[in-house]
């Protein structure tokens, strides 16, 4: 499939203990032009109960972009883009492009021991978490965005898991590595922006930019908003892409 024929392929990554069904809102607002995929996470959603890791979260991923022909924009928010960075990273030749939401925070030091604790607490009381998780949702979102965020369940048990996993990583090396476009995109409030221009810096093709007022989750309120930036980011790749293909035409 070209990505100029029937829009750019596009997959999107969930964050932590909810499920793909979080991204729902966003693809109806996409339209049906670009094919796109969700997929639960090792851990999440349908896949509840297995343990999670980067490479395996990697490999689903890569599994949803060969279900849409194999190449694809990465779209991914909290958890979702340190796995969308990690997959770009590991296959640059397959990620068209890459839109990282709310994970510019480099998770070490005392950031990723505060969240090594709050793993625990997950780990401890599971149910309790996700009632309290689902509550949050609930008082951040409309009700149309939230519902979407616990439509495939809610599994705190996995955090510590994810917690190890993303501190194990390194982001910065993973955008180095990464020679596509990139857009850093945060909530002006979201305390996970805090190492956004060093993620910037570390961007091969980078940009930056803040969504007024919004913090970690809120950003998903405007599912428009969201939607366009997404649409405009396959813009720029489909246009790039197209220029490329006329450009080599040209040369023979």
């Amino acid at each position: 499939m070209e990505p100029n024929e029937a829009g750019l392929p596009i997959v999107f990554v969930h964050g932590t203990r909810v499920s793909g069904t979080m991204w729902h809102p966003v693809i109806q607002a996409l339209g049906d032009r670009h094919p796109t995929a969700a997929p639960d996470l090792p851990g999440h959603g349908v896949r509840r109960g297995e343990p999670f890791s980067m490479s395996g979260a990697v490999e689903a991923v890569t599994d949803a972009m060969d279900q849409l022909g194999g190449r694809a924009l990465l779209v991914g928010l909290s958890l979702g883009g340190y796995v969308a960075l990690a997959t770009a990273a590991a296959h640059p030749d397959r990620a068209l492009g890459l839109v990282a939401m709310g994970c510019t925070a480099l998770p070490h030091g005392s950031f990723g021991a505060v969240y090594r604790g709050l793993a625990r607490l997950a780990a401890g009381h599971p149910e309790g978490v996700n009632r309290l998780s689902a509550f949050a949702f609930r008082r951040a979102l409309p009700r149309r965005q939230a519902d979407a965020m616990v439509a495939g369940g809610l599994s705190s048990e996995v955090v510590p898991g994810v917690v190890d996993a993303v501190r194990a990583m390194d982001p910065l090396a993973s955008l180095s590595a990464y020679p596509g476009p990139v857009w850093l995109l945060n909530g002006e409030r979201d305390h996970f922006r805090r190492d956004e221009r060093r993620f910037l810096h570390a961007c091969r093709d980078g940009r930056l930019a803040l969504r007024p007022g919004c913090g970690h989750l809120t950003g998903l309120a405007d599912t428009a908003g969201l939607a366009g930036q997404v649409r405009d980011a396959a813009a720029v790749i489909t246009a790039r892409t197209t220029h490329g293909a006329t450009s080599q035409g040209r040369k023979r």
